[in-house]
């Protein structure tokens, strides 16, 4: 008999997070109640957190639709086993009040679900601190903490609160599951089990058609994808590519901080966000993929699920130091300066020519995918 599970994660709409590539994963076996992200912070009054609340508002609660045009191949799920939950309810409540109103809230939305899916022993999967406040009150036999994030230095969250609501549920949890060595040392050991990102191997590794935007103007391409956040060294990537100009700097995906020191370089194209399930079409052929982070709490936690996937890819790589590139070390070239960076970006074109080296990149993560991953999970669960 296989737990069926309550899943408090990330927006299911946003692009895939480790969170959804298992549960993906797991519904194959089992009943899915998801539950959109509750929040990790208070909402401000900027325009983006306006839009945000007016998208939790005016949501419905409806099932994911399996369609490959949609471009989120990865949220495909087994419908009669998935229940989509919008929740309505104050993010990130601080006072013992506000918790008590946020959760009877969401529990009229959330038990009606549950009672329609007929879910068998149930385990309340938590990806976010603040989904404590729902343990005990879901009818669950067991509750799981799954932790891809050092969450004290996580640009985005309330600190003060999203900390104690860990610690809170640290104790609470039967099991705790991490996706780096650094998070570790933060759980008591006997509950908690270490579990690395997969990779959608097939996706990233198969040959794909050349992206049409892609610039194709003869010079030799650096790219990134994902967040353009306050991880991403901008000062380092701005003193590198003032060196480079005769190389192109490709930058896919949401922008949330201030780019304008390098966005206005002729030799810079931000393309903005790109379905995952197009991600290849631009990695495959750029000339070298970048992970040009800062070196943060945050980064020094972290296990990039982009990582597996430049690997997959087949591209030279090349990144600033953070703890879990040490797994790779002589497969990708670290720079932590701009003078490095740039005789990196050099050196990587010529690695291209060299017998097999997208072959042997692949070799590394060619039996790390998901499902590999969702089995080892999937014994964990059942043990409880």
């Amino acid at each position: 008999m296989y737990h069926d599970l309550i899943v408090f994660g990330e927006d299911w709409q946003g692009l895939p997070s480790s969170t959804q590539h298992l549960i993906k994963q797991l519904t194959a076996t089992r009943k899915v109640v998801w539950i959109n992200s509750i929040g990790l912070r208070q909402p401000s009054f900027s325009w983006h957190d306006v839009k945000r609340l007016w998208f939790k508002l005016s949501a419905r609660n409806k099932q994911p639709q399996v369609n490959t045009a949609q471009g989120y191949p990865q949220q495909q799920t087994n419908n009669n086993h998935f229940y989509l939950i919008n929740p309505r309810t104050i993010p990130a409540p601080r006072s013992r009040f506000s918790r008590f109103v946020a959760r009877h809230l969401l529990l009229l939305q959330i038990k009606p679900i549950i009672k329609k899916a007929h879910l068998t022993s149930p385990l309340l999967w938590t990806s976010l601190p603040t989904a404590v406040d729902f343990s005990g009150y879901l009818g669950e036999s067991g509750l799981v903490y799954y932790c891809g994030d050092d969450f004290s230095g996580l640009a985005g969250v309330d600190h003060h609160t999203v900390v104690l609501r860990e610690q809170e549920l640290s104790q609470k949890a039967d099991l705790i599951i991490v996706a780096s060595t650094t998070l570790l040392a933060h759980f008591p050991s006997e509950r908690t089990r270490l579990l690395t990102h997969g990779v959608d191997y097939q996706l990233f590794a198969e040959p794909a058609i050349r992206a049409k935007d892609l610039p194709n103007d003869g010079r030799p391409i650096a790219g990134f994808y994902g967040s353009i956040s306050q991880w991403l060294d901008l000062d380092l990537l701005g003193a590198c590519i003032k060196k480079l100009p005769h190389w192109h700097f490709v930058f896919i995906g949401k922008v949330m901080v201030n780019i304008s020191a390098i966005s206005q370089l002729e030799n810079v194209t931000f393309l903005g966000e790109r379905p995952h399930h197009l991600l290849p079409s631009y990695s495959q052929h750029w000339t070298v993929s970048l992970l040009p982070f800062t070196d943060n709490a945050q980064i020094r936690s972290c296990n990039p699920l982009k990582m597996k996937e430049y690997l997959a890819a087949g591209r030279p790589i090349v990144c600033t130091y953070f703890p879990a590139i040490e797994a790779y070390r002589g497969l990708v070239q670290i720079a932590n300066n701009s003078n490095a960076m740039v005789e990196a970006l050099i050196n990587s074109q010529y690695l291209q020519y060299l017998p097999d080296f997208s072959g042997a990149l692949r070799s590394v993560v060619e039996h790390k995918s998901w499902k590999v991953r969702a089995q080892q999970l999937s014994n964990w669960l059942e043990k409880l």
